[in-house]
């Protein structure tokens, strides 16, 4: 797996992570990153999938309702999430790398209430990883990695390789969440 650590712990800059990253690393991390959620859930039952834990940290800005803003999520939300977001930066590295003009969002999410079974995890996980593998292979011969745009104000230039390694990094800050949830559903 790839310095995430490193990078949240200001050790390298994102743009030192990803300088020298081909796409075959991407498919291999996009593996690994895919690999080690079904690990994590491999034990996971049903009911661990919308076991609501304790998370006094829990603030969703975007979430749908006001009501959801502090709500804990379950296991199906951050799989549902993750996969969502993953896919989105996939997608979006896709156009980058074919020359298309960033033009905003890409992003459509599972409900997470419709999240029930632990088959539906391990299938969105499977889902995503497909998707995202095909969007790798998406990326023209020549791909133009000198296309970017600024994800948001202050942030780096993201070209397709820094916009796909974005949601592995953002998969990886949500794996010890995953951790947590299944620690207190198993009642560790």
């Amino acid at each position: 797996m790839l310095e995430y650590n490193a990078v949240r712990k200001n050790k390298i800059t994102f743009q030192e992570l990803i300088k020298d990253l081909t796409i075959d690393d991407l498919a291999r991390e996009t593996n690994v990153m895919v690999d080690e959620m079904l690990y994590l859930i491999s034990d996971c039952t049903d009911s661990d999938v919308v076991f609501q834990p304790v998370d006094p940290a829990a603030n969703d800005p975007y979430a749908a309702s006001e009501k959801d803003a502090n709500l804990p999520w379950t296991l199906g939300h951050v799989i549902v999430h993750c996969t969502a977001s993953s896919e989105e930066s996939a997608f979006l590295a896709a156009e980058l790398a074919r020359g298309v003009v960033h033009h905003g969002r890409s992003r459509w999410e599972v409900p997470w209430n419709q999240v029930a079974k632990i088959e539906q995890c391990r299938h969105r996980l499977e889902e995503s990883r497909r998707m995202r593998l095909a969007c790798l292979q998406v990326f023209p011969d020549a791909p133009h990695f000198d296309n970017t745009y600024i994800p948001r104000e202050g942030a780096k230039p993201f070209n397709p390789i820094g916009r796909f390694t974005s949601g592995l990094l953002h998969d990886w800050d949500h794996l010890e969440q995953i951790k947590e949830i299944i620690r207190q559903a198993k009642g560790k």
